[in-house]
């Protein structure tokens, strides 16, 4: 039985897009470059906001100026990051099951640790155990470091971590980065179809499952 619940946040458990699209075409604003449209951000979210930006200004931008387009956009969204957003539908009813049932949760994201906390305590007060997200000494998903210090807040000792814990633990995101992160922490993998990809992108990448709606995520746990 899975005793562990590790998920991702943008996309996943709450709808972040709107706020995400916002900063972006703030930052792109105050260089004069082009704006992105909705789908476009969707596109180019996954690995973390130095990638966003860098997808976001135009082809041939000079690594200065992304970053201070990065900077900017760091600033309006750390300041407007719940303007638009709101967890997915029945993402808080799952999340009172998951905790009702013993399984511990955690949120493993590539968005600015600080961000993940605020928006995990926002949202989410008493039903995430771990809030984890990236720092300048941390590593990004795909790789699953963060995924293994999640394991280890929970108590885990680190010999389990990476032998027998893993029977216990799924991860559940929306991107192929996420099913990436899954097979190099060596877990399964819920592949949720309501975020920033669509099913067949999320079979491709190899999900050992597929989820419409967080019913059919609490379903997996039942079948054990």
């Amino acid at each position: 039985m899975y005793k562990y619940a590790i998920f991702d946040l943008d996309g996943t458990l709450l709808n972040t897009l709107g706020d995400l699209h916002s900063a972006v075409n703030f930052a792109l604003r105050e260089y004069g470059f082009p704006e992105r449209t909705v789908e476009e951000v969707r596109r180019f979210i996954g690995n973390g906001v130095v990638k966003l930006m860098e997808r976001s200004t135009p082809d041939g931008t000079d690594k200065e100026t992304d970053e201070k387009c990065l900077e900017k956009f760091r600033k309006y969204y750390l300041e407007h990051m719940k303007d638009t957003t709101a967890p997915y539908e029945g993402v808080l009813e799952m999340l009172k099951q998951l905790k009702e049932k013993g399984i511990k949760t955690a949120v493993v994201s590539n968005k600015l640790h600080t961000a993940v906390v605020g928006l995990c305590e926002d949202y989410f007060e008493g039903l995430i155990d771990v809030a984890i997200g990236v720092s300048v000494e941390s590593e990004r998903k795909p790789s699953p470091a963060n995924v293994f210090r999640a394991l280890s807040e929970f108590g885990i000792a680190e010999a389990n971590i990476h032998n027998d814990i893993k029977a216990y633990t799924i991860y559940i995101g929306d991107s192929e980065v996420d099913v990436q992160t899954a097979k190099n922490a060596a877990l399964p993998c819920i592949g949720v179809t309501w975020g920033f990809r669509d099913e067949q992108e999320l079979r491709k990448a190899g999900a050992e499952y597929i989820a419409d709606n967080t019913a059919e995520v609490l379903g997996v746990f039942s079948r054990q």
